[in-house]
């Protein structure tokens, strides 16, 4: 569900403060939050009518609906409903909005005295790094380099983050990215912070208090932190299908991998990273979509790979509890797509965290800063031109996380207890919330 359901999840904890929310989502994806939505008294789901873009299928509303390559028309069809959106707000008359990707809302909101706020459901790091506002005395006006990138822009904070050739591609690529009605996706970033009246994150000052008062002396605006967003704990029970697998093995010793809903893997990538689970030895479980360009789980194994694992390896397809199936005793390793979401489920739980970032500038980051500058997890070695990882680089991380007798292995691992206690403290996410809150009031 893309970013709904993590924006749910912060809707839902400043309803838990008495804030009345109106949240606005394509109709037919209405039924899909319902669930989660803890609040029903003070968050209200708006319904908004999707335009149909030429090249969409029909009923597409959401990135869900459709693969990577058509994200952009799901961006230009949002666009569409900019007419509709401001209707809403002139009878809603709310006192802030909070957007992401849509630069347009501020004037918007301007024209009708409302505030609004930029707020992304990530970590600022990333977007601190690769905002084109401070590069682009760097750039001159002309597009971002793969050599501009490599070096972080004017002013930042301090960091041991080093990117490989095939990341500086990827992001030199999409600077140029048009994503919707014909707007670069870095400059809708850049347009929304210039127009907005402050910026917010998902984060807390202790660690990512240097990235957004780096953003906040650039834009000359406020740049708050909404705190970690830990996730609630569950009022359901985990799957009896995955519970009763799960059981089945010692406590820390299952492998829990998870690709998140949107990045499908290729599939000669798919297969090394089952084959490298298969040499781990350990008991694991992968919630993978099929490959790109196959329908099924089934017809893109390896060969062989099935009887081999037999009973110790399942590879699923669908929908998992994950927060659930991180919390269960057996599960001792997780292999993440490095989403802001997975990283924050991975802390708070002791799984040991083996980084694997797919798709997005943010994954990337994510990675760099949980493996080099907390020191929390081990990254898959991948190919410094073309990105690619083996089954003996899943093996080898999967190893140094698990074994007690690593040097490497124990650090990231007494480093990992440290943020995870951190994180739990008493009242700590309540605190920030709170400074969070305060800090809107003044906006307001």
């Amino acid at each position: 569900m893309g970013h709904y359901t993590p924006l749910l999840h912060f809707s839902n904890k400043l309803a838990k403060r008495g804030h009345r929310i109106s949240f606005f989502v394509p109709r037919t994806t209405i039924s899909k939050l319902q669930h989660l939505n803890l609040h029903p008294h003070l968050i209200t789901f708006i319904p908004i009518t999707v335009p149909h873009v030429h090249g969409l299928p029909r009923e597409a509303e959401t990135t869900s609906d459709v693969p990577f390559s058509l994200f952009p028309l799901i961006a230009t069809a949002m666009d569409q409903t900019e007419n509709d959106i401001e209707l809403l707000l002139q009878e809603l008359n709310p006192k802030i909005v909070f957007f992401d990707f849509q630069h347009w809302l501020p004037n918007i909101t301007r024209k009708l005295g409302i505030k609004s706020m930029q707020y992304w459901i990530l970590y600022p790091f990333a977007m601190a790094y690769f905002d084109k506002g401070p590069r682009q005395r760097q750039s001159q006006g002309n597009d971002l380099t793969e050599s501009d990138l490599m070096k972080p822009p004017p002013g930042f904070p301090d960091s041991s983050v080093k990117l490989h050739a095939h990341e500086l591609r990827f992001v030199a690529s999409t600077m140029k990215w048009e994503f919707g009605s014909g707007v670069p996706i870095y400059d809708r970033f850049r347009i929304g912070r210039e127009l907005a009246d402050a910026i917010g994150f998902k984060g807390c000052r202790e660690i990512d208090g240097p990235y957004t008062d780096f953003l906040e002396n650039f834009y000359k605006k406020p740049c708050l932190l909404s705190g970690p967003l830990l996730p609630e704990p569950s009022n359901i029970a985990l799957e009896e299908k995955w519970k009763s697998w799960l059981d089945r093995f010692k406590p820390g010793s299952v492998v829990y991998c998870a690709f998140g809903s949107e990045t499908p893997l290729q599939q000669s990538q798919f297969q090394e990273l089952l084959l490298g689970l298969e040499l781990t030895g350990f008991p694991f479980l992968a919630a993978s979509k099929p490959p790109v360009g196959f329908d099924s789980i089934e017809e893109a194994l390896p060969e062989g790979f099935k009887e081999r694992v037999e009973e110790r390896g399942v590879v699923y397809g669908g929908w998992v509890q994950q927060q659930l199936v991180l919390e269960h005793p057996s599960v001792g390793c997780f292999i993440t797509h490095c989403g802001s979401a997975s990283i924050t489920e991975a802390l708070v739980n002791t799984c040991q965290i083996v980084l694997l970032p797919r798709l997005g500038a943010d994954h990337v980051m994510n990675a760099r800063m949980m493996s080099m500058e907390l020191k929390v997890g081990i990254e898959i070695e991948k190919g410094e031109e073309d990105g690619l990882f083996t089954k003996e680089s899943v093996f080898k991380a999967v190893k140094i996380v698990m074994d007690d007798e690593s040097e490497v292995g124990r650090e990231v691992r007494e480093n990992h207890s440290k943020v995870k206690n951190f994180l739990l403290s008493k009242d700590f996410e309540t605190s920030c919330l709170d400074s969070f809150c305060r800090k809107l009031q003044d906006i307001l």
